[in-house]
């Protein structure tokens, strides 16, 4: 049920090709094209998207948010034209390389918009599904973190009742790594000092 037929070489290309593509740093190279500095040096630390935003750019906010979720889609996209399993290990390498990139000492963002670029790239229906998890809870508790922390947990069980169990078993390993990545803000959301969408803290 759960073979995996690709050889060694085959999956290797797959991980190699996927991790190259998720390490390109989006957030650090448009920052530093806009003139805005080291984006590691402010907030978080982290490349991503929300971090960007804390420069007070939106539109390069949402340009890094957009090729972070994208370098997700053409990893997975692309290999699964050699079976799913390509697929499968590309996005996997992908999510990694978003979140440990070699060229910034390992380093790098906590992977949700990647983590949904997969997921676009291996199941587009899921985007939808995922979407409608997290709007409906920021509408209702206006957290970003749970929300996205909430969608990520929706996500391999939907996947499993399609029927797409190999799928399911990596955004399960994805989804348990986005958790640990944010550890910080599930501290934060348990004390109740998790910042809220629109909160100036």
């Amino acid at each position: 049920m759960f073979s995996w037929p690709l050889g060694p070489l085959p999956t290797l290309a797959a991980l190699a090709f996927g991790y190259l593509l998720g390490s390109i740093p989006f957030g650090l190279i448009l920052t530093r094209m806009a003139g805005l500095g080291d984006v590691r040096k402010i907030g978080s630390g982290n490349i991503g998207a929300t971090n960007v935003l804390r420069t007070g750019n939106k539109k390069l906010a949402a340009a890094t948010l957009l090729l972070d979720a994208l370098k997700g889609t053409a990893a997975a996209a692309i290999a699964s034209r050699w079976g799913i399993e390509a697929g499968i290990a590309a996005g996997f390498a992908a999510f990694l390389g978003h979140l440990f990139p070699v060229w910034l000492g390992f380093k790098g963002g906590k992977g949700v918009a990647t983590y949904v670029g997969v997921l676009l790239g291996l199941v587009p229906v899921m985007l939808a599904v995922f979407a409608a998890v997290w709007i409906a809870c920021a509408y209702i508790t206006r957290y970003s973190s749970l929300s996205a922390l909430v969608a990520t947990a929706v996500s391999p069980v939907v996947l499993w009742f399609l029927g797409y169990e190999k799928v399911a078993l990596l955004f399960l390993v994805l989804t348990l790594i986005t958790w640990w990545k944010h550890s910080a803000n599930i501290s934060r959301l348990v004390s109740g000092t998790e910042s809220k969408i629109g909160s100036k803290g």
